[in-house]
């Protein structure tokens, strides 16, 4: 049911923020993130914030879009009350758990909440997370004709033996299927990859990255499967069931999916994500035609928001936000959560804002997962005279260094922590 939340100050029940935040969150983008915390199945690999039928505690999966309307409107009247100035709402993201779970209906009906105590920037990007066996064409086409542009399928892997090892349901002949019917609906495609999965070999890899490719996905994400204390893939690992995950393998998977995705017109713009540029070849088609589509345009702008340190307001139980530097954490059940919405209460467990010495940790850890996202100019002195011995040991590039941006190599993306490190 998740990882314990963080330590941090209790947060008041009316959820104000302090003065700080009103000034340090000006001029930045806004987005909101939605998490719909159900399950069919709970995944053995998942320590996400999720609950099956038979752990709810009474709780009704069909109340929880509009208790989730109420934190929108909770959301709204604290951040007009604290001084916050008025933004339109730049990335809306569906998150769960299964947000597709939910009836389309429900999940619009969130949207409009969100669109009407906001509004939404003219290009937002609504998104929403699905597994493959949770929607169906006329499900994708409700959600692209309410303002939904992009989906994110959990494929995870195209083996039969590795989903069983991740305790995933879906049939991998599905993904094509509605790949198809997210494309007929108008709206971009991202998949999501899994990789070291006890058992799987380099050959189950290349097998799930070309049946990926095939697609021709917009988004591609690749994680390197972390086995998480208290699931069930970790009790397994220690029983002796499986494995443990191999480092070198993971490496050398990494190592094979960007040659493969580079080869194919992906680019990497965070760590473990790809985006296509337009001489990506669609199923079918021997060349694009057409303008050619910056690869900027599929990247995740929701996401980039998280990694450039924006302002977002996490709707629902164990959701996170982050408002002018300050963040806070909701309570993690749907039960806590349900008790303090409908009483009129912040469902916020605790809240933190970090001093300033933390703060440039972060922004360093999270902008150099960024191509490019952190400049040399911004750097303490003693981290800019780093630099140099970061390109002679092949992990920072030297020609991007020049012109006054950290962009890691290949092997720096291997070892972004230890550069990161280094420049703090």
């Amino acid at each position: 049911m998740g990882s314990a939340l963080p330590l941090g100050d209790p947060a008041p029940l009316d959820g104000l923020l302090p003065g700080t935040a009103a000034e340090r969150s000006h001029g930045h983008p806004f987005g909101v993130y939605l998490h719909v915390p159900f399950c069919r199945v709970r995944c053995g690999y998942c320590d996400f914030n999720t609950y099956t039928s038979s752990e709810l505690r009474g709780v009704k999966q069909v109340d929880y879009a509009g208790q989730a309307e109420l934190e929108v409107g909770l959301a709204k009247r604290v951040l007009a009350t604290s001084g916050v100035e008025d933004r339109p709402v730049s990335t809306v993201f569906f998150g769960g758990g299964t947000p597709t779970l939910l009836p389309s209906s429900q999940l619009i009906g969130m949207l409009r909440a969100t669109a009407d105590a906001w509004g939404l920037a003219d290009d937002a990007e609504v998104t929403t997370e699905a597994n493959p066996d949770s929607v169906d064409a006329q499900y994708l086409a409700e959600l692209a004709a309410a303002g939904f542009t992009r989906v994110s399928f959990g494929m995870q892997s195209a083996v039969p033996h590795v989903l069983a090892t991740l305790d995933r349901t879906h049939d991998p002949e599905r993904v094509p299927e509605v790949v198809r019917w997210a494309r007929d609906a108008g709206l971009q495609v991202s998949l999501d990859l899994i990789y070291g999965t006890p058992g799987e070999t380099i050959g189950d890899w290349e097998r799930s990255l070309d049946a990926a490719l095939a697609m021709a996905p917009d988004h591609l994400s690749a994680y390197a499967l972390i086995v998480e204390q208290g699931t069930k893939l970790a009790r397994q690992i220690r029983s002796g069931v499986y494995p443990q995950p191999d480092d070198d393998l993971e490496a050398d998977m990494y190592e094979l999916a960007d040659a493969r995705l580079a080869s194919s017109g992906y680019e990497w713009y965070e760590v473990s994500n790809w985006s296509r540029s337009g001489a990506a070849v669609q199923p079918g088609a021997d060349a694009m035609t057409g303008p050619v589509t910056p690869a900027s345009e599929f990247r995740s702008r929701h996401n980039l928001a998280y990694w450039q340190g924006h302002d977002w307001w996490g709707i629902g139980p164990g959701a996170h936000s982050h408002i002018g530097g300050t963040r806070w954490w909701n309570v993690k059940h749907p039960a806590a959560y349900a008790d303090r919405i409908l009483a009129g209460h912040s469902p916020a467990a605790g809240r933190e804002t970090p001093d300033p010495d933390s703060q440039e940790i972060e922004r360093i850890l999270l902008l150099a997962r960024i191509r490019s996202g952190l400049t040399t100019a911004s750097l303490a002195p003693d981290a800019r005279r780093e630099v140099a011995s970061l390109i002679a040991d092949g992990l920072v590039n030297a020609k991007a260094a020049l012109a006054g941006s950290i962009e890691l190599t290949l092997r720096g993306r291997l070892l972004a922590d230890a550069v990161v490190r280094r420049l703090t």
